[in-house]
């Protein structure tokens, strides 16, 4: 792994479109930002694989997570992979852009959609007869990948659910480019001067690294910002850290930083707009956690405070707060996790009856399956979709091949997933409906 020192200024600029396309992503930001307008996630999140120069010496590469570059003296320093299509086309912009060796890749954390990517840059340099490039990440980073591979089938399967995919997630697969160079709290990619300094934060993750460059004033944040409520929730993932997040964010805020560069969504000028993008982002976070530990600390159960606890609308309104991947109710489960187990209060569900048993008592009660489908029917058309889903789930635990009580519950579902913001409850309440469609209908209708 070379020191990292950046070229000085290439001496013609680059030309045309490049040059264009990255103006417009900054500006857009920056409109988004102070304007607080939205345009919706395709905008504020750009995935086509198309390559902007954003600063003077640093690349991006639009993908599924972006790839960011690094012209150093010593070659390319890359920050996150992607999934392998995204590195492939990366490596392609990388040649016209600048035609060095990667000599260092550093992963921002190990999920796959930042690491799945490596084998193409090690091939690639293989290939061209050149050194392999390092690969630099925290030492967390591979207990991760261990559990990866504990998990496989189960990552399979919660993902596709998750992206509303028909097929595998496919990056599950093992084949992991594992860090060779490791640290724990901090680490220089140059012993002295003006290098990249690495910083691990815990947030979404327990393996997170942040990247400095503070010749150039510029933060690489990783998914510590996403142009999205903070993934701080996901309700089929590991334990998130809503508390360190906030504060770590707070902590890139005495950084003042004039570029902010996240692994997901627009790059961010301008020291003050990135200090209330961050500012905001831990205000929500810290709220969240405060609010949620003082109901517990009163002894109120787990339903209580998700019925409770509310982010200010404010915040949701700012375009990088919109829950449209994760959402609040899900993060003060996971804060509810973190701090006080899995048992959510209710002494009935300590140790309950089978969801079957459950369903079947209620079918009995309410005269029959089909009355509880009926039910569900009409409390969707009222729009209390909470209670119909409860319905229509227990309409099927209790009759499970009841084609009708399927096409109830397939179509209450699908009216739940439509009114939904999160990627994440419009996939598992998708996945749902599918399921039940397989069952009531032999051809699915087109999401």
């Amino acid at each position: 792994m070379m020191p990292v020192r950046f070229r000085s200024p290439a001496p013609t600029p680059v030309r045309g479109s490049a040059r264009q396309l990255t103006e417009s992503l900054l500006e857009r930001s920056a409109r988004y930002i102070d304007g607080a307008a939205y345009e919706g996630p395709r905008s504020i999140n750009p995935v086509d694989g198309s390559f902007h120069e954003v600063a003077e010496g640093v690349g991006l590469v639009c993908g599924f997570s972006h790839i960011w570059t690094l012209d150093g003296a010593g070659g390319l320093v890359v920050l996150d992979t992607s999934l392998p299509g995204f590195a492939a086309v990366a490596l392609e912009h990388l040649r016209r852009w600048r035609d060095v060796p990667v000599d260092t890749i550093v992963y921002t954390h190990g999920h796959v959609d930042h690491v799945s990517g490596a084998q193409a840059f090690l091939d690639d340099a293989a290939d061209r007869g050149r050194p392999s490039p390092t690969v630099v990440a925290h030492d967390g980073v591979g207990r991760r990948l261990d559990r990866y591979d504990l998990t496989r089938e189960y990552n399979e399967i919660i993902n596709a659910r998750q992206f509303s995919s028909n097929f595998k997630f496919g990056s599950f697969h093992g084949d992991w480019v594992r860090p060779q160079v490791t640290y724990t709290d901090g680490l220089d990619l140059e012993a002295a001067g003006s290098g990249v300094r690495l910083i691990h934060e815990k947030g979404e993750t327990d393996d997170h690294t942040i990247a400095w460059v503070p010749q150039i004033r510029a933060l690489f944040t990783g998914d510590l910002i996403i142009w999205a409520f903070p993934n701080a929730g996901n309700p089929q993932k590991a334990q998130r850290y809503p508390a360190e997040w906030a504060a770590a964010l707070r902590r890139m805020i005495d950084l003042r930083p004039e570029f902010l560069f996240p692994a997901h969504g627009l790059p961010i000028a301008g020291a003050e707009r990135i200090a209330g993008v961050l500012d905001a982002t831990a205000g929500a976070l810290e709220g969240l956690v405060r609010d949620t530990l003082e109901m517990m600390n009163a002894g109120s159960p787990l339903d209580e405070i998700v019925n409770t606890v509310r982010v200010p609308q404010h915040l949701l309104d700012k375009p990088y707060l919109r829950p449209s991947y994760d959402e609040p109710e899900f993060v003060v489960r996971n804060i509810w996790r973190l701090y006080g187990g899995w048992h959510d209060g209710n002494p009935a569900r300590l140790k309950p009856a089978a969801d079957s048993a459950v369903a079947a008592e209620v079918a009995a009660l309410a005269g029959g399956a089909d009355r509880l489908a009926r039910r569900a029917a009409e409390l969707c058309e009222a729009g209390e979709l909470r209670l119909a889903c409860q319905l229509a789930e227990w309409a099927v635990q209790a009759s499970p091949t009841d084609a009708e009580a399927h096409a109830t519950r397939a179509d209450v579902y699908r009216t739940r997933r439509d009114g939904e913001l999160s990627l994440m409850a419009r996939g598992l309440y998708l996945d749902a409906s599918r399921r039940s469609e397989s069952i009531a209908r032999p051809e699915p209708r087109p999401d």
